[in-house]
């Protein structure tokens, strides 16, 4: 008979120390690049000019689009090297609740919804907390 009371996969490894340190190196590489291919897009694709029209057609000044190119990409830098993870990562969870209730709230839940509901950039933020709680886990330049 199975014990459901521990964890079955733990003869494997799973929730020791080093799967832990692994997870959350996974999801730091995982977050830092997301940010940066968002960053490219703002970037290269709407350009930061047509970037700062649709932050201040959403409300917001135009110039907090530069600001936002800037914290993914060098958010994303840092997350990817594991430099200052947990201060990061919290430092990045306003960009997402920013583009959760400005950009996409409207839209509903779904991401699927015409222009994309918020369940994205929400769980984005979760996945943010999660690693601010984690840090930087295995290869971090710093803890």
């Amino acid at each position: 008979m199975i014990d459901l009371s521990s964890n079955i996969l733990g003869v494997a490894g799973a929730g020791s120390v080093t799967a832990i340190a692994l997870a959350a190196l996974l999801l730091r590489v995982s977050l830092g690049g997301l940010f940066l291919a968002h960053a490219y897009l703002k970037y290269f694709v709407f350009t930061p000019k047509g970037a700062a029209g649709f932050f201040a057609s959403l409300g917001v000044p135009g110039w907090f689009a530069y600001l936002t190119i800037a914290a993914e990409t060098l958010g994303g830098i840092a997350l990817i090297l594991g430099f200052q993870t947990s201060l990061v990562a919290l430092l990045l969870i306003p960009t997402l609740l920013g583009a959760a209730i400005l950009a996409h709230g409207k839209n509903g839940f779904w991401f699927t919804n015409e222009n994309g509901g918020w369940e994205y950039p929400a769980f984005w933020a979760v996945a943010l907390l999660v690693q601010v709680l984690l840090g930087g886990g295995a290869l971090a330049l710093t803890a």
